[in-house]
């Protein structure tokens, strides 16, 4: 009797399903080649809008060495920006400016019928789904196709236990003034009693926010949908963070939370084309200018800049940034975005964003790189001319700069990148906070101050040291070494993969005789 297809259809498959923005898609893409690599025969089947998968499917064209060709497929679901109110062909948050993001989180419940028609037709049949905590409402249909559900939050644990009970104990608006504001203090829910978050560590639309506007509206539902998965899935490292999932357990209520950090090449030469390559966006400067550049300068000297794809400081701060990073006299290599509040947030550098003649005066003396939108960023961490990053602080950021034995310079300006920051400064003391968010009034000389204490100060030392000891908590999570007797002993981040896949299979062979493994 052939069992061929038997055999094919009982093989383990696993559907992924991020939110689409770039922070989310790069490690949900790298945990989908790992799963691969760790499993001969499982598939992953990726999904997303159209405009997204297009891109995905030209990048990973030329990821020949990644080991997943066939077992790597990428799956469009339709989606009609223009119903929604967004502009044509805008089905991710590459090109939307921050009023439009809004819209596009709103409009991607409108992909579940898609996704619901899609898992009973897929071959081999699906026998997990691991979706994103902004697509909640994947739970419920994964539950009723009998499917077990892992609820990926790609930030760290902190910032998800911080994201989480501030959503769910609104509101968090100021008793007094704006200019006493900034200043007040509010403990959160679920941390211990001496946590205190100021006002300014909030994003706008979470100062505003009182429950029934969009933004609570949105993540609310979310969070509440995403606990009532079987599992979370965390971007992050159990020796990392050992608080953090602690309060994460605690406010969410979760059983099983894997954490499965970093997802990010360890070896930046498998990064290929760079980080824009393996998120199917296009850099703004090659990885060899880019390592021709940093060769010119001496060990731990150049000032890496960049807010993040999705991020931008307002012109005033622009300016203010410019010129203390001139006065610092230090080597940079700076990614330039349109300030807050473009309307083409993809736009082309302007003079009048930086001082009189800065661009200028920094190319002709070899002192800066201006990059337009993208850098291959991992690799200007890797390099060793490199001393210090100054960042929005979002996760993926923070542990690629981790990762690298690289202090930071935080800024934060959204999200959960607030708590980012206090973390890594208050407890991995690895980064120095210069500024939050768009508001806050810059002052040059702040800029050249911490940065001369970060790039050559004593200070900066200590931070290099401790990024140092993270860089290596790192490493071991992802490392498989053979031990006495043949066994393999691997890191806690390489063992929790490893527990998903068995799950994963085991599930395949359950279906395959017939049984539902639904809890």
């Amino acid at each position: 009797m052939d069992c061929s297809n038997k055999d094919q259809d009982s093989a383990p498959h696993v559907v992924m399903f991020p939110f689409m923005a770039q922070g989310h898609i790069i490690p949900f893409l790298s945990l989908a080649k790992l799963l691969i690599q760790r499993h001969p025969t499982l598939t992953v089947t990726f999904l997303n809008t159209p405009l997204t998968i297009q891109k995905l499917i030209i990048s990973s064209s030329s990821d020949s060495g990644s080991g997943s060709s066939g077992r790597l497929r990428f799956v469009a679901l339709p989606f009609d920006a223009a119903s929604h109110g967004l502009p044509a062909g805008s089905d991710n948050t590459d090109s939307l400016p921050h009023p439009l993001i809004l819209a596009l989180m709103h409009a991607s419940s409108s992909l579940a019928p898609h996704f619901d028609s899609l898992l009973p037709s897929l071959s081999p049949r699906c026998t997990a789904v691991v979706a994103d905590v902004f697509l909640s409402w994947t739970v419920a249909i994964a539950r009723r196709h009998c499917l077990p559900h892992a609820a990926f939050t790609t930030c760290g644990a902190y910032g998800t236990a911080a994201y989480t009970s501030l959503w769910l104990h609104l509101p968090h608006r100021s008793a007094h003034a704006d200019a006493h504001a900034r200043e007040e203090e509010f403990h959160v829910p679920g941390f211990p009693d001496t946590f205190r978050l100021k006002t300014d560590q909030l994003s706008y639309y979470m100062r505003a926010a009182d429950g029934t506007d969009g933004w609570s509206a949105f993540f609310r539902l979310n969070i509440l949908e995403s606990m009532r998965s079987q599992s979370m899935i965390c971007n992050t490292i159990t020796e990392l963070e050992p608080a953090g999932l602690r309060i994460l357990r605690e406010v969410t209520g979760m059983r099983r939370i894997r954490t499965v950090g970093p997802l990010l090449p360890l070896d930046a030469a498998a990064a290929g084309a760079g980080y824009g390559g393996r998120s199917g966006r296009a850099a703004g400067v090659g990885v060899e200018e880019c390592g021709e550049w940093l060769r010119r300068h001496p060990p731990a000297s150049v000032l890496y800049v960049s807010f993040g794809s999705q991020n931008a400081i307002a012109a005033p701060q622009m300016r203010a940034l410019a010129a203390g990073i001139e006065a610092a006299g230090v080597p940079f290599i700076w990614v330039v975005r349109p300030p807050f509040g473009s309307a083409d947030v993809n736009g082309e550098l302007r003079e009048e964003w930086l001082p009189d003649g800065f661009a200028a005066r920094m190319v002709d003396n070899c002192r800066g790189l201006l990059v337009r939108q993208w850098a291959p960023q991992l690799e200007i961490l890797s390099h060793p001319s490199t001393g210090a990053f100054l960042s929005h602080c979002g996760w993926n950021s923070t542990l690629e700069s981790l990762s690298r034995g690289v202090p930071i310079i935080g800024w934060p300006l959204a999200s959960e990148q607030f708590y980012n920051s206090k973390m890594l400064e208050e407890e991995l003391e690895v980064c120095v906070e210069l500024a939050r968010g768009v508001e806050t009034a810059v002052e040059s000389a702040e800029v050249e101050r911490v940065i001369r204490a970060v790039i050559g100060g004593e200070k900066g030392k200590e931070m290099k040291r401790r990024a140092e000891t993270c860089a290596e908590i790192i490493r071991a999570a992802m490392r498989e070494v053979e031990g006495e007797g043949g066994e393999k002993k691997k890191g806690s981040s390489l063992r929790a993969i490893d527990e998903f896949i068995e799950e994963v299979v085991s599930e395949s062979q359950m279906q395959g005789n017939g049984e539902c493994g639904e809890e």
